[in-house]
This record gives C-alpha cells, sequence and structure tokens, in this order.
C-alpha cells in the first residue's frame, strides 16, 4: 500500500514537472502568433482544438453522475480556461509581462488558501517560507533588468485575479476527481464549458484576422502546440497530476514557470542570464523544494 502511495506521488511528481516545461515555453508559440491574432483569437483556436481532440480520445462527451456536478464543470470552465486567461492577457495590456509573470506566480498561495477553506487543508510555516523565498526568487529573476514598472493598479489586480482563479480551478478539480471522473473526459468537458463563455467576449470583439493567417504553416504550427500540447496533453497531465498529489502540493510547480521561460528565451531567443537572474531561479527552485519537503514529511509522519 505504502509503495503504491510512492509510485503514484512520483507520477504526480513528474506530471507536474512535464506540464511546467511545456507551459514554461509556450510564450514563444504566443509571441510568434500575437503578430497575427489577437489574445482572445489565439485562446478560442487553442482551446478549440484541445476539446477537439479530447473528445476524440475520450470517445465522446461525458455524462455527470448527478446533474449537480454540472455546476462544478462549468465553474471549473469558467475560472480554469476563461477567467485565468483573459484577466491575464488583458493584464498585460496594463502592465509588463515580466510583473504579470510574478504576481501569477503567486498562484500557489491562492490554491492553498481556498484548499483550506473548501478542503479543511492545513497549512504549514513550511510552506509559508517556501512560498515567500520562491516570490523572492521569481521576482529577481523576472524583474532583473527592467528599468521601470507600471504600476497600473488594473493590470496588478487583473494579475491577482488570475492567480486565484488558478487556486479555485485547483480545487475544483481535486474535488471532481474525488467523485470519480476520469482526466481526460472531465478535461474535456471542462474545455467544453470555458469555451462557451469564450464565445461571449468573441462575440463581441469579432475575429478580425484574414483567412491567409489562419493558414500560414507557421501559425498552425504553433497553434497545434499549444491546442494539442499545451491545453489538451498539459492540461490533462496537471489535472492528474491535482488528483495524485493535491492542489496545493501541484500548485507549488507553478513557482518554476518564470524560471522555464527565462531559461527557454536564453536557449531560444539566445537572450542574456544575468547573475541576477541565476540567483533568482536558485531561490524560486529552492522555495519550491521547501514546499514539497514539508509536505513529504507531514504525508511521512
Amino acid at each position: 500500500m505504502r509503495e503504491m502511495k510512492e509510485n503514484h506521488s512520483l507520477q504526480g511528481h513528474l506530471l507536474a514537472i512535464f506540464t511546467e516545461l511545456v507551459w514554461g515555453t509556450t510564450f514563444v508559440s504566443t509571441k510568434v502568433l500575437l503578430r497575427a491574432f489577437t489574445p482572445l483569437e489565439i485562446m478560442i483556436a487553442r482551446f478549440a482544438l484541445g476539446f477537439l481532440a479530447l473528445l476524440i480520445a475520450g470517445k465522446g462527451l461525458m455524462k455527470a453522475q448527478k446533474k449537480s456536478h454540472e455546476a462544478l464543470f462549468a465553474l471549473a470552465g469558467l475560472t480554469g480556461v476563461t477567467l485565468y486567461f483573459l484577466m491575464e492577457n488583458i493584464a498585460l495590456t496594463y502592465i509588463s509581462a515580466s510583473l504579470v509573470g510574478v504576481i501569477v506566480a503567486a498562484a500557489p498561495l491562492f490554491t492553498a488558501l481556498v484548499a483550506a477553506v473548501l478542503l479543511r487543508e492545513r497549512l504549514s510555516l513550511w510552506f509559508f517560507l517556501g512560498f515567500v523565498c520562491a516570490m523572492t526568487g521569481v521576482a529577481l529573476a523576472s524583474l532583473a533588468g527592467v528599468s521601470e514598472l507600471a504600476l497600473d493598479p488594473r493590470g496588478v489586480l487583473l494579475g491577482v485575479g488570475a492567480a486565484f482563479v488558478w487556486g479555485v480551478y485547483s480545487v475544483i478539480v481535486r474535488r471532481l476527481g474525488a467523485m470519480g471522473y476520469r482526466t481526460v473526459p472531465l478535461t474535456c468537458r471542462i474545455f467544453g464549458y470555458g469555451l462557451l463563455f469564450l464565445l461571449v467576449p468573441a462575440c463581441i470583439e469579432g475575429f478580425p484576422a484574414p483567412l491567409s493567417a489562419w493558414t500560414e504553416p507557421l501559425h498552425i504550427a504553433n497553434l497545434l502546440f499549444l491546442g494539442l500540447l499545451a491545453s489538451a496533453t498539459c492540461f490533462v497531465t496537471w489535472n492528474r497530476a491535482v488528483f495524485l498529489l493535491g492542489p496545493v502540493k501541484t500548485s507549488a510547480y507553478i513557482y518554476a514557470t518564470p524560471v522555464i521561460t527565462i531559461v527557454s528565451s536564453a536557449i531560444v531567443l539566445h537572450e542574456t542570464m544575468t547573475p541576477v537572474m541565476w540567483l533568482g531561479t536558485a531561490l524560486a527552485l529552492a522555495g519550491l523544494i521547501l514546499s514539497e519537503h514539508k509536505e513529504k514529511e507531514k504525508a511521512a509522519g
């Protein structure tokens, strides 16, 4: 029994690491697509592709065990797909991408607070120490070299809102997983609701991108990457990790996202890693290890 629990824990950590490695590099594809598409067009395209892929993989749309569960599916789609990405993208129009990254990296704290209220999970002092260490590192790594910060309160509030709704999403997914829903069909249904909610701003904004932009090979490749890998595959692996590790422990891996983004930009875009960035990277990873280490001690005890 203990060996099975350890195997599940290892599987959950590996899935979380894989997910963050992919999510940390999606900025490259998004940056390419933003030359021809609006953020909303990219969101709808990637989640439509993800929904279709999961619909095929799950052999159709699953039925809810109870009608009351539909509200949880809808809330998961609203928070994890629609609100999170809309808030994050709109925040980018008010404050820098670096600052948005720092604020959104606070999602583990909101996840822990929501889990403490709804799931009665206890929070240790070590979790908060890990959070402070990681956020210090994320701030150093992300904001190094930024000459000035535009602290527009609208952008800050939207970034905080994005971090909060992701915490809500993670807790909802854990509850749905505990009800016995399988990961792929569950994620597909969540995507379906997310797309429905995205159609509201889409009807207002419209689709200004010409047909030629959608048939460009480079754009197709990046949309497939975002839709099939970053969305369909990684939401499944993330949700599965939440099932196995719990929302608090899984969300701690979000600390690594800005670090992965910075390292991948250095490799792909040949951007320079400064000593401050290296220090920030080390602190962010140390904060992640601190949070995970205490959880393991608690489980062993």
